[in-house]
């Protein structure tokens, strides 16, 4: 699908939060700069309650497994999401409060006028995801995607990656035909064939191999990574003084969950991908294998720069606006991940 067609197929949803975005740019922005001028409280308020995702229950159980100490306020829900798009969606009617996403959504939530904004980040300096080709395909390498149908998600990590590893192998967005569609409609469409490649997450490739290796499937390796692992919540949340000290509470947790997770390989495969994936533990270790090195720097010059060059490239392809993606930090959390972590963990 040529990049016009694929943005008029959102035309309806981008309509939509033009008109939100129409009515409250104004108080937003007063809001925005009232916020990040507004010290943290230093406790959590008595009776503070959070609506925090946690996909496929993954964060709920780092908690639980690390033993760390009680959260200062009440998980309300602990919401089984993940997608950027149900991200936004689920910030917009209040569902959720605070998301662990890469970096790519908080630009898509720019573009279509919601406010939100980042609290912490993640570095992830190997690939997180693969390339699967579609049963009885002969594409061995990126530059074999000339004319083939990809699977794209404009607002999700795998989006980006796509779009990093058709740049790198000097392919034009015009080359290829992207096809519209979310990250859980992936593995549907290379099964039925209706598309040729997609990004799959490291997590997913082992059981998709097993099932259509054996009818020509494959997958390819690429260097590209999709460098942000981050927090985010929307502006209304962090306006509220005890909700943003609640995430300011919450943020060393969700780092030190990682770090444990890291260096507990062998009972993070068995509890989470085999009790919980329902994988085999044979499964399980190929992709921990693969797993990143958790590391939270304590300064965000890297991710801003490259949050900067993620925009840049879906701007110059007519997916968004170019915009400035400084706005979309509140350095009022900037080091609390790494203070939380050993120092090995920061660089």
């Amino acid at each position: 699908m040529h990049r016009r067609a694929f943005l008029t197929s959102l035309a309806g949803a981008s309509a939509a939060v033009a008109g939100l975005s129409g009515c409250a740019k104004g108080d937003a922005s007063a809001d925005t700069r009232a916020a990040a001028g507004k010290p943290l409280a230093d406790k959590v308020p008595a009776g503070t309650r959070l609506k925090i995702a946690s996909y496929q229950n993954a964060q709920q159980l780092q908690l639980k497994l690390a033993k760390l100490p009680k959260l200062p306020f009440t998980v309300s829900d602990w919401v089984n999401i993940g997608a950027g798009p149900d991200v936004i969606n689920a910030f917009r009617s209040q569902s959720l409060d605070l998301a662990n996403n890469a970096g790519i959504p908080p630009i898509q939530a720019h573009y279509q006028g919601f406010d939100a904004k980042i609290v912490a980040i993640g570095i992830t300096r190997k690939p997180n995801y693969l390339f699967a080709t579609r049963p009885g395909s002969d594409i061995r390498t990126v530059a074999d995607f000339r004319g083939k149908r990809l699977a794209f998600s404009q607002g999700q990590a795998q989006g980006v990656v796509l779009l990093r590893a058709l740049k790198r192998a000097g392919l034009a967005y015009d080359d290829v035909k992207l096809v519209p569609l979310t990250s859980n409609q992936f593995l549907t469409a290379l099964q039925s064939g209706q598309v040729d490649i997609a990004p799959l997450a490291n997590s997913q490739v082992p059981a998709y191999l097993k099932q259509y290796e054996s009818k020509g499937a494959h997958v390819i390796k690429t260097d590209v990574v999709d460098l942000l692992n981050l927090l985010w919540a929307p502006q209304s949340v962090l306006n509220d003084p005890a909700k943003a000290a609640a995430i300011a509470a919450y943020i060393p947790q969700w780092a030190k969950g990682q770090v444990w997770v890291y260096e507990h390989p062998d009972v993070w495969d068995e509890e989470f991908y085999v009790k919980t994936q329902n994988l085999t533990l044979e499964q399980a270790k190929s992709i921990t294998a693969l797993a990143n090195k958790p590391y939270f720097p304590p300064r965000w010059d890297e991710a801003i720069a490259w949050e900067q060059e993620t925009a840049d490239l879906l701007a110059h392809g007519g997916f968004v606006k170019k915009f400035d993606v400084s706005s979309l930090f509140d350095h009022r959390f900037e080091s609390l991940a790494a203070q939380a972590v050993p120092e090995e963990y920061r660089k």
